[in-house]
């Protein structure tokens, strides 16, 4: 289910009321490979609730240029929810998911692991309620970089 930005710390903490353990994780997910499939599986496994931030195409611009995202997202979000470890999608704008994780606060807080905790801003959030962060190693050679290249040499 796609949850509004203004109601994610109310919907965050009726789950936290009936118990359930939230995993968090956030990002541009632009080409889904399975590179992500396998990262958004391991995240899963890790609670019982796996919450998405979703950068919104405005914010994805800021991060990666002008070319990008390559879908929207609405798109971005609906795929997302296709994948059965996917529970929740929620759109951000920041550059960082660092006032959304204050509002989520979950459980875990999952990154891939090109990050360390002294390169996530995320993490003393995290750490300052008492969550964990954990992070799920990169799939060799698969990134959406990856896939934008190859398609652009077969142009040529």
């Amino acid at each position: 289910m796609l949850i509004d930005r203004n109601n994610i710390e109310n919907f965050c903490k009726d789950l936290r009321d009936t118990s359930k353990k939230i995993v968090f994780t956030n990002g541009c997910f632009d080409i889904l490979h399975v590179g992500h499939v396998r990262y958004l599986k391991a995240a899963k496994a890790l609670g019982d609730v796996l919450i998405v931030g979703l950068n919104t195409d405005a914010s994805v611009k800021k991060l990666k240029g002008n070319d990008r995202p390559i879908n929207n997202e609405e798109d971005r979000a609906e795929v997302l929810l296709a994948l059965k470890a996917v529970d929740h999608v929620v759109l951000f704008g920041e550059q960082t998911a660092e006032s959304l994780i204050a509002e989520v606060k979950p459980n875990i807080y999952v990154k891939g692991g090109d990050y360390t905790l002294e390169t996530l801003p995320e993490a003393k959030i995290v750490q300052s309620y008492g969550g964990r962060v954990e992070f799920i190693p990169m799939v060799a050679g698969r990134s959406t970089t990856n896939v934008i290249n190859k398609i652009s040499m077969k142009k040529r």
